[in-house]
């Protein structure tokens, strides 16, 4: 079973992986793990993850007064802050985009080969970091980096810190439906009274992790019940939660599982969208919250310039970009986010792993489609 959801990662990864080793070969061992590992892990990544994540590459040679960073978050969100530390300290900043967990792939074949050009990894989530520490291939970071943000958003083993923050929410047309009727309990959504009401994604990822969180804290049983009373409730399906967020503010739908810095990006695009977020009780499955984090790869002879970048990131200029131009949460110490987004506590996630999880992230996947629910 395990090899056959190895072929399938391997199929999705072709662009990253040139040539497929033999299945006894160390590559093709490392690429089990990941399959395993990573891909479960994902979802305090991918938990939720931007739908909108591009594969583009934008990456130079490196030189003594440059960093270089492999990518999970998209180019869109992240250049222009990438493009601030540079321009404040001269140095420069060489880019590669790509989903966080081909990139963590790529980092541990090209750091098994002694070849990898990373300094830096930034992960839509905690799933990919947590592959690379198991495996040995993550740095600590400095002392005085570690103490910028709470043990909370940090790993336990020092090897990866989070810098920003999502949470999944419920998002409703404000003319159709008033707040009060709404459900603390994301269970509550298979009841009959919110059938053809909804909007969801079940092809993007971030629905997927947030499920894959689901089967985590609720088990398998209780994850496949809810998401076959989701289906019968004939939900409509959209390819991502910018897709959920037009639909609701048209009105094709009342409500729409999605991450919460979605809509603010579209009333600001729009302030008279009638659309606002709801948000779920706290520790409901529904109102998972998601880390995205930074680490240093082990070996690379620019530790002291990739530490640099990362406090920057969590710097009072980096993480108020986060806040005003992304909606998403600071979680620098003293920090807060701007007063349209709505307060949340994160949780500990420092020692999360998934790693047990069956089947990972491609279960999940199965699951969805086996109850019925198509992208």
């Amino acid at each position: 079973m395990m090899l056959g959801m190895l072929d399938i990662f391997r199929q999705e990864r072709s662009t990253l992986l040139p040539v497929n080793p033999p299945d006894n070969s160390p590559a093709s061992k490392r690429a089990v793990r990941l399959a395993a590992a990573a891909l479960a892990l994902g979802l305090v990544a991918a938990a939720c993850g931007s739908d909108d994540e591009s594969s583009e590459t934008n990456s130079t040679g490196a030189s003594a007064d440059s960093v270089t960073i492999y990518s999970g978050r998209n180019e869109e969100l992240i250049q222009p802050i990438l493009d601030d530390f540079s321009d404040e300290t001269g140095i420069k900043v060489n880019v590669k985009y790509g989903d966080s967990a081909d990139l963590a792939l790529l980092i541990e074949e090209e750091s098994a080969a002694n070849s990898t050009q990373a300094d830096v990894f930034l992960s839509q989530s905690p799933g990919s970091l947590g592959f690379l520490e198991q495996d040995g291939r993550l740095a600590a970071l400095p002392a005085s980096t570690l103490e910028l943000v709470p043990e909370t958003v940090r790993d336990e083993n020092d090897r990866w810190i989070g810098f920003s923050g999502r949470q999944r929410v419920l998002v409703y047309n404000t003319d159709l439906i008033d707040e009060t009727d709404l459900p603390s309990s994301v269970f509550a959504l298979t009841d009959p009274e919110w059938n053809d009401k909804i909007g969801v994604a079940p092809s993007n990822g971030s629905f997927q992790d947030f499920v894959t969180a689901m089967r985590s804290s609720e088990g398998d049983d209780v994850t496949t019940e809810w998401l076959e009373g989701l289906a019968a409730n004939d939900p409509v399906s959209y390819p991502k939660n910018s897709a959920i967020v037009a639909a609701v503010g048209r009105g094709e739908v009342e409500v729409g599982l999605v991450n919460h810095y979605y809509n603010h990006r579209a009333l600001e695009e729009d302030p008279n969208q009638p659309s606002a977020n709801h948000q779920f009780a706290p520790g409901d499955p529904g109102a998972v919250l998601i880390v995205t984090g930074a680490a240093i790869i082990e070996g690379t002879d620019r530790a002291d310039v990739a530490a640099q970048l990362i406090d920057y990131l969590l710097s009072p200029a980096g993480q108020q970009y986060f806040a005003t131009e992304t909606f998403e949460y600071p979680l620098a110490i003293g920090e807060e986010p701007p007063a349209v987004v709505e307060a949340v506590e994160f949780a500990d996630v420092s020692g999360f792993s998934y790693s047990d999880l069956g089947g990972g992230l491609e279960q999940t996947r199965i699951m969805i489609a086996d109850a019925g629910l198509e992208g």
